[in-house]
């Protein structure tokens, strides 16, 4: 594998497939139907009418979601985040990678209850995959899923899987970093990714060396 240089992770945001938003183009109510039932929106912010609408088309940044006219970015997600949190279960969540074509991995909400936030990873302790994660060859890659997380992963790049062989065995951040060819801050991204969405688990500090 040769190390590739030069790129930043992209966190990307859209709506699930099946999701059918139903916008009278006004002011009033926004409804989003899909297979876990009917979401109501009463008169929504100009702002999350039109971030939804480009959401359903595919994957975006927030901050490109909405017209140029609207506020910075930091405003932009200070009207976005608290509106999007309650549809959390109609979101997928998407780590792209600027310097390649196409995304590292999405991660698709399988229940009506699930919540994602990319974890804060702690570079002393060792994770790796949960025992009962399974890995399933599918038409667009491979997908992880497991029993008690309400998201399944679906890894579209090689390099993600990379880092998904690496968690065969306890390994830190730090140390998965090191080995594989890949920026830092992708390979600390999809591990964040894989431990928000409960395909990991804690197994403690690396023994002391020596």
């Amino acid at each position: 594998m040769s190390r590739v240089v030069g790129s930043r992770a992209l966190h990307l945001w859209s709506l699930h497939e099946d999701v059918v938003i139903e916008d009278d183009g006004g002011d009033g109510e926004l409804v989003l139907r899909s297979a876990f039932g009917t979401e109501r929106i009463n008169r929504p912010d100009p702002l999350v009418r039109e971030a939804l609408r480009r959401m359903e088309l595919g994957p975006v940044l927030l901050a490109n979601a909405v017209p140029r006219s609207s506020p910075p970015p930091e405003g932009t997600c200070m009207v976005l985040l608290p509106a999007l949190d309650p549809l959390s279960h109609l979101i997928v969540r998407t780590l792209s990678w600027e310097d390649l074509r196409g995304p590292l991995l999405s991660v698709v909400p399988t229940t009506r209850d699930a919540r994602f936030t990319p974890a804060s990873l702690s570079e002393q302790r060792l994770i790796r995959l949960i025992g009962d994660v399974s890995l399933t060859l599918e038409k667009a890659g491979f997908a992880l899923a497991c029993a008690a997380s309400a998201h399944r992963v679906h890894l579209h790049r090689p390099e993600a899987i990379w880092v998904v062989g690496l968690l065969a065995w306890p390994a830190t951040p730090s140390g998965a970093s090191s080995v594989l060819p890949l920026p830092p801050e992708v390979t600390q991204a999809v591990l964040s990714y894989l431990v928000a969405a409960g395909m990991t688990e804690d197994c403690g500090e690396p023994p002391p060396s020596g």
